[in-house]
């Protein structure tokens, strides 16, 4: 869980470094680190804990001139967040550096095979034992010592390795970890993110499992770890720099939830005819898998498990088969029976979540067809599916996910529909409400958007309370559980979301004036039994808070405030109910001062389990 940038040629490698940290500091911030070898040939290193700012002042006035360097933002896994931990790490003679993602499984064996041998470890880290497995492999070529160590490697990594006697040369690997390889004239980049180095070129190729790439600033030769090369495709990236940055808005969480119209425009297109038909292009060939399952299993994590609720629900509503949810941490160790018959969508914005990608391997390996549902072009998610859904929501700089997840709660409603259809269980009146429905859902985000003027005051009249807690029922209740989790991750306020129905089951006990009930209470087929639910926790004298259609008549009987949001499919309502509660924990996070964009203890992709 860190960010990994490289670069070799003709230019000064320490502020093109130092640039691609400040754009992959989201992906971890324990500690950063910084390896030049000057004009000189003499090794430069420098780490510090905390966040990027502390290695920036250390290096202030004293960076070499370098034409090849690496550099790491760290988000621990093994060892203490301090200096001594802080990557790049060395071998025992100084000549060798590695700064690596991921987790080595085997390391311990490996570090006690070195100790055996003789080689100095000083750190906590996993990491360390990599550099000195290639040190004892080299033999003069850089690149064959890391694949020798790397076939003694197990566990999921991406790693960067530079040697001081090879003074324009990088190797970078992966394995279930994303590598990206950016190539311009006469210059040659290395990033765990194409974030890190878009500023300098839009060519890149995205490393697949197992790949090890030796960069020179003329360009990039791609082996396996036996050494037999291997053709790669380069990819134009189609998004620019300043997509990243924070476009005047004071965060980029803020930023990410005012594109959400142009993500729903983008997650659509192409989906969705002019005449208000569903079609996926990703389904041609795909027909007759989908006709023969019987029932459909999503995997997920976090706020894209939320959205998947959203996708189950639908899927089952529409196609009258069995689907279900599962938390994908949890899939492996209690696992339905998988075979051809059951249809497996893994959901997952980056494409590199390993707490899903490790049972998607598993229904795969059963004979389960999958379909996999991401942000993340050449991720490793899709290289397990045989089909992929692209969220088309561009880049997602704020660790706690906004437009990702309504672009996979259309993404999913989408795929729904087009397996009913699929299926012959889609009506065509059906088929055209939803198509309507969805055409308008850019529109409707909008007016959600222009609705939440007031909900910085509500924020700041609401920011002592004691805790909260969220509730809904059927498509809404995915809705209250990911409002809360947005509450919980920026302001660190505690929150619990509950389908409403459970609150006299345990829970009502929490609800007083202190702690407000917050309820999802847009058009639905089980509003009046939300209501009902929600009017024994006013009964509680809990403070109401309620995310509300445009013209209902009957909330003012039991909400407090109201957060209004236009009318829409009752399927696609999660997509406008979670832009104020987007908001609200926004503003609360801003009024008790915690890190909006950058949560204590979190990060954006978790690639270790």
């Amino acid at each position: 869980m860190c960010g990994i940038v490289g670069y070799t040629g003709p230019r000064a490698a320490g502020p093109i470094l130092m640039e691609g940290l400040k754009r992959l500091e989201y992906r971890g911030y324990d500690s950063a680190g910084i390896a030049l070898v000057d004009d000189g040939g003499d090794l430069f290193v420098e780490k510090k804990a905390g966040k990027l700012a502390n290695l920036e002042i250390a290096i202030a006035d004293r960076t070499p001139h370098a034409a090849i360097g690496l550099a790491h933002t760290r988000w621990a896994t093994h060892g203490r967040p301090n200096d001594l931990n802080a990557h790049p790490h060395q071998d025992c003679t100084g000549e060798i550096t590695v700064i690596h993602n991921g987790i080595i499984e085997n390391f311990r064996d490996l570090r006690d095979g070195l100790a055996a041998r003789g080689h100095k470890l000083t750190s906590e880290t996993d990491t360390e034992a990599l550099a000195h497995m290639v040190e004892e492999a080299y033999a003069g070529d850089l690149a064959d010592a890391v694949r020798a160590a790397l076939r003694l490697a197990e566990g999921a990594y991406a790693i960067a390795v530079m040697h001081r006697g090879e003074g324009d040369r990088l190797v970078g690997s992966r394995k279930d970890v994303p590598l990206v390889v950016g190539l311009a004239e006469g210059e040659s980049f290395l990033a765990s993110d194409v974030a890190a180095i878009l500023a300098h070129t839009d060519q890149v190729i995205f490393l697949e499992d197992g790949d090890v790439a030796d960069l020179r600033p003329w360009g990039v030769t791609i082996t396996d770890v036996d050494g037999a090369e291997l053709q790669r495709e380069i990819t134009t990236i189609d998004w620019t720099p300043e997509a990243a940055e924070k476009g005047g808005y004071e965060h980029f969480m803020l930023k990410e939830i005012h594109e959400q119209p142009e993500t729903l425009h983008q997650t659509i297109a192409g989906r969705v005819t002019r005449e208000n038909h569903i079609w996926l292009e990703e389904f041609e060939g795909f027909d007759e898998t989908i006709r023969n399952i019987d029932r459909v299993e999503l995997i997920a994590c976090g706020t894209a498990y939320y959205a998947a609720l959203v996708g189950a629900t639908a899927i089952q509503d529409w196609v009258g088969i069995p689907a279900r949810a599962t938390v994908g941490s949890e899939f492996r160790y209690n696992p339905p029976p998988l075979d051809g018959r059951t249809l497996v969508i893994s959901v997952t914005q980056s494409g590199e979540t390993a707490d899903t990608i490790a049972p998607t391997r598993l229904a795969r390996d059963r004979g389960a067809p999958v379909i996999a549902v991401t942000n993340t072009v050449g991720s490793a998610i899709t290289r397990e599916a045989d089909r992929i859904l692209f969220l088309r929501a561009g880049p997602e700089i704020a660790v706690a996910a906004s437009k990702t997840f309504v672009a996979q709660v259309t993404t999913l409603v989408i795929l729904a529909a087009a397996i009913a259809k699929a299926r012959g269980a889609l009506g065509a009146e059906q088929e055209l409400e939803l198509g309507a429905a969805l055409h308008a859902l850019p529109a409707g985000a909008t007016r959600a958007l222009e609705n939440a003027t007031g909900i910085a005051d509500l924020a700041r009249r609401y920011v002592n309370s004691r805790g909260f807690m969220f509730v809904g029922r059927g498509y809404t209740y995915p809705t209250a559980l990911e409002g809360a989790l947005k509450l919980k991750e920026v302001s660190y306020v505690h929150a619990e979301g509950y389908a409403a129905g459970e609150m006299k089951h345990g829970p009502i006990s929490l609800l007083d004036a202190e702690c407000p009930l917050v309820a999802v209470a847009t058009r639905s087929s089980v509003y009046e039994k939300l209501a009902s639910n929600v009017m024994e926790g006013r009964a509680r004298d809990a403070r109401v808070i309620a995310v509300a259609t445009e013209g209902d008549t009957q909330i003012e009987r039991f909400a407090d405030d109201i957060c209004w949001v236009p009318d829409t499919h009752e399927a696609l309502s999660p997509v406008l109910a979670i832009i104020p509660l987007q908001l609200f924990a926004y503003h609360v996070a801003i009024a008790r001062g915690t890190d909006v964009d950058q949560p204590r203890n979190l990060a954006k992709s978790v690639t270790v389990e």
